[in-house]
């Protein structure tokens, strides 16, 4: 009954499960002279020491047993408690923890910790065998300790199941993150860019060919090399190939290579890059700029996987992927007779499209933060932050030229700042209020001044309130529909200013 009392107002107190184990552990050993005492608990399909008194911590560390594994094993297994009058003589006995190797005349008891009929854990106790040691009434004051201890060691495996629960959470939203947060060479966290790092995911791996659209200085190079690293061939050549930059007389030996002697100045053998690219990425950048005459030999080496170099009729083969981009409509273009249809397809297996950065003005404070550290760096300017009145212009205004011309204001600015804070005086013109159509004065006849001046007004209004037609219309006293009919008619975009 002492001993009970004890235990009792221990639960009372102690609040921490695995604190109060051993407390428990030490009242049975000091009031009833064991010589250790042990608490297991079930994780998963294994026994694991949770307290013990008598054993260090490594000596824990090895006390593991799957169910039904020695004595410890079968007691969880079962639910039937054992004693051992003399564990030097019981077989099954495993000396797991290497504790009672040297005992001798040594008992053990170890009874199961059952909540609601379920096994949950063992506790057991080592007992010397000396003379007036009654094994039955240990066994019956155990039972009666592991029945109090049941809610309580319950109560730390749920603990326990949920801590594993949100670590394997916790571990699943960080790989989640990593996908959202997308490759390094691109900065974004709008709905638009996330949307952009999952098919980046998605085919990055294959063979594909992958067709990136957008604005001229959306970022597509940096989205193909991001597919390149992302994919198999990242320790392999990526080879970059401008069409708009090449002359239509040169593009094919740039691409195909050329034979000695094939053309004045070619005074030696050249590989092109497709065969500089064998077995890694070719990126076909402003692909709308090609040729007819080019369309088609494009087309057969996507066919094919064969090329022949200029003044050659040698068959090559080169294992490339092919990576595509373009600022242009190609599907208007196929309508006019410049793009053949058949390339198109070839090309369009797998369209990946990058938004405008007046589309996704949520990045606009993330992309300044990077060109700011960038080109501090790079200048050897202590220019730490954007101020927030400077930012709000930057996010206010429509960027035509995208990302590229986003890095060069930033650039402009780390320049230009006064101090540490880029403020709106280092930042152009058109960011400042300071609008070039404003300047220029009206002309024309009375209905072309009439209606420039409208238009005027209108953007002014759509600017302030980031492209929302009903707040504009509220600032200019009229009524959205009125609005809508007006900006249709003068070919405003609202969504430039958004």
């Amino acid at each position: 009954m002492a001993v009970l009392s004890r235990i009792s107002h221990a639960v009372m107190r102690e609040r921490n499960v695995s604190a109060l184990l051993r407390q428990v552990l030490d009242i049975l050993c000091r009031e009833m002279g064991l010589v250790r005492g042990t608490v297991t608990l079930l994780r998963g399909r294994q026994l694991v020491i949770e307290a013990s008194n008598g054993l260090s911590r490594e000596e824990m560390r090895r006390g593991r047993y799957r169910l039904g594994e020695g004595v410890t094993g079968q007691v969880a297994l079962t639910g039937e408690a054992r004693i051992i009058p003399d564990i030097s003589q019981e077989p099954e006995f495993l000396y797991r923890t290497g504790a009672r190797e040297r005992d001798s005349h040594v008992a053990f008891i170890c009874v199961p910790v059952v909540h609601q009929g379920k096994v949950i854990g063992t506790m057991s106790i080592d007992r010397e065998v000396v003379e007036g040691a009654d094994l039955e009434r240990d066994y019956r004051l155990l039972e009666i300790v592991a029945n109090l201890m049941a809610e309580a060691v319950s109560l730390d495996l749920a603990e326990h199941e949920e801590r594993s629960r949100l670590i394997a959470e916790n571990a699943r939203l960080k790989r989640a993150l990593d996908r959202i947060s997308g490759p390094p060479e691109v900065i974004g966290n709008c709905r638009a860019m996330r949307m952009v790092y999952a098919m980046i995911e998605q085919v990055a791996s294959s063979s594909a060919t992958v067709l990136i659209r957008g604005s001229s200085g959306t970022g597509k190079e940096l989205v193909a090399r991001a597919l390149q690293r992302s994919g198999d061939r990242s320790d392999r050549p990526f080879i970059v190939v401008n069409s708009a930059a090449l002359p239509e007389n040169l593009i094919e030996s740039e691409l195909f290579g050329h034979e000695k002697g094939a053309f004045t100045g070619a005074v030696q053998r050249r590989i092109g890059r497709i065969e500089a690219a064998d077995g890694g990425t070719l990126f076909l950048d402003e692909i709308g700029d090609l040729g007819p005459a080019m369309q088609v030999k494009l087309l057969r080496f996507l066919q094919e996987r064969t090329f022949q170099r200029v003044g050659s009729n040698e068959e090559h083969r080169s294992d490339v992927r092919i990576i595509a981009a373009t600022s242009r409509n190609l599907e208007r273009l196929m309508e006019e007779g410049h793009f053949r249809e058949d390339l198109y397809y070839r090309l369009n297996v797998f369209p990946i499209h990058l938004p405008d950065l007046a589309e996704r003005k949520s990045d606009i404070p993330l992309l300044a933060a990077h060109f700011l550290a960038k080109y501090s760096r790079l200048h050897h300017r202590q220019v730490r932050r954007i101020s927030t009145e400077a930012m709000n212009r930057m996010v206010d205004y429509h960027w035509p030229g995208n990302v590229r011309e986003l890095e060069n204001c930033i650039e402009r600015a780390v320049l230009t700042a006064a101090g540490e804070i880029v403020d709106v005086g280092a930042l152009p013109a058109p960011m400042q209020g300071v609008e070039e159509r404003a300047e220029t004065p009206l002309t024309g006849d009375f209905t072309t001044q009439v209606e420039e001046f409208e238009r005027r007004l209108i953007r002014e209004a759509l600017r302030k309130s980031r492209g929302n037609v009903a707040a504009a219309a509220r600032e200019l006293g009229l009524t959205v529909r009125i609005l809508h009919y007006t900006i249709r008619k003068l070919g405003v975009v609202p969504q430039e200013f958004r």
